[in-house]
């Protein structure tokens, strides 16, 4: 009997998982959680003209979707204001990540990140052989200038910085982001992930050359609109790039029904309004919770607050810890000095009650 012949590459690597999810979590605990707090998922949910385009999209489940998702990139280019040519669409931002490192990345490459920053992204680096150079955070904020300083000293193919920031949500201006293209080394391409924008003032949305080959953005349905598990997110930018996805992409890897769906929830302003405004509400009242125990809340243009617990990682660890044994799940930073604090995900209003009753004994337990 001979075994299978893994590429050395995967020999190499470690068997890591990015996220244990909550599901994982609550197997292991043996119970429910009673508040979602931990995965910057909309709770609020989808537009109700989304769900009802899914449920009408479901007789027509036997059909492959659209490989090219033509309506959907059409709804998304009128949306951005520019040609179907400068849209791809994939299965949510993470798989759009794994496409763009496939596509520039080869074995030994350079690629430079926050460290602390997405870890799916880091992921993806490994999973193609890259070489990946982190650079920490400034003052809880992602430190352009560095990256790019970063990017120039190791020849870098590709540079990751997020605005809004996930895990600390924190955000620097359109303009700042603009200006410092002109310090993107020869060569590299900046990631921007916005997969927070609709969240955020509008002065933090750079204003761009769509053609503008220095730049990748992405975004998502998973937040905003509320659709994390329908997996769509999409990517913009110049042609060339976009096109050369047409090479490496999965063409039937998006759902029929979600592209239907994420149509709807386009169109549907006063919903998205409404979620933006709802999730406002959630930011103050989990601000105010943690001042009510002596804590502060970091300003935040996303959906979810992170709270400084005041002492070191293994501090905010234990109290994380406590707020899931009392049934809350919630996550935190993974790197110092981020990871003195802990990161909660907006939410209703019967959701912050169990987490401002949990809290208070996390800190006693901690």
């Amino acid at each position: 009997m001979s075994n299978p012949r893994y590429a050395k590459l995967v020999q190499g690597l470690p068997a890591t998982v990015p996220f244990v999810g909550p599901e994982t979590q609550e197997r292991d605990r043996k119970s429910a959680f009673d508040a979602r707090l931990g995965a910057n998922e909309n709770i609020f949910g989808p537009s109700p003209k989304a769900i009802a385009a899914l449920k009408t999209a479901a007789s027509d489940i036997w059909m492959y979707g659209d490989p090219t998702s033509f309506d959907l990139r059409q709804a998304l280019s009128t949306h951005l204001g520019c040609a179907m040519g400068n849209v791809v669409v994939g299965e949510g931002i993470d798989g759009l990540l794994g496409y763009l490192v496939r596509l520039l990345v080869d074995a030994g490459d350079h690629v430079v990140t926050s460290d602390g920053a997405y870890p799916t992204f880091n992921y993806h680096v490994a999973g193609y052989g890259g070489t990946l150079h982190k650079v920490p955070y400034k003052d809880d904020k992602e430190d352009l200038p560095a990256l790019l300083a970063k990017a120039a000293e190791v020849d870098a193919k590709l540079v990751y910085f997020a605005n809004p920031d996930n895990p600390m949500g924190s955000w620097t201006t359109g303009a700042e982001i603009a200006a410092a293209l002109n310090d993107i080394p020869s060569g590299t391409v900046l990631l921007l992930d916005e997969a927070y924008v609709e969240f955020a003032a509008a002065d933090a949305v750079p204003s761009i050359d769509i053609e503008d080959p220095r730049i990748i953005r992405m975004r998502t349905f998973s937040k905003a609109y509320g659709m994390a598990g329908a997996r769509v997110g999409y990517a913009f930018g110049a042609t060339d790039l976009i096109t050369s996805f047409e090479k490496i992409r999965n063409h039937f890897g998006m759902n029929r029904a979600a592209q239907m769906a994420a149509i709807a929830a386009l169109q549907d302003v006063d919903w998205l309004r409404k979620t933006v405004a709802d999730v406002e509400t959630s930011r103050r009242a989990i601000s105010q919770i943690a001042a009510d125990n002596g804590l502060v809340a970091l300003p935040s243009a996303t959906n979810f607050v992170t709270i400084d617990c005041g002492r070191d990682g293994d501090y905010a660890r234990r109290v994380l810890g406590s707020l899931v044994a009392h049934g809350v799940f919630v996550r935190m930073p993974f790197v110092s000095p981020q990871d003195r604090c802990i990161r909660i995900s907006a939410g209703r209003q019967q959701d912050l009650e169990f987490f401002a009753a949990a809290l208070p004994n996390a800190l006693a337990d901690a």
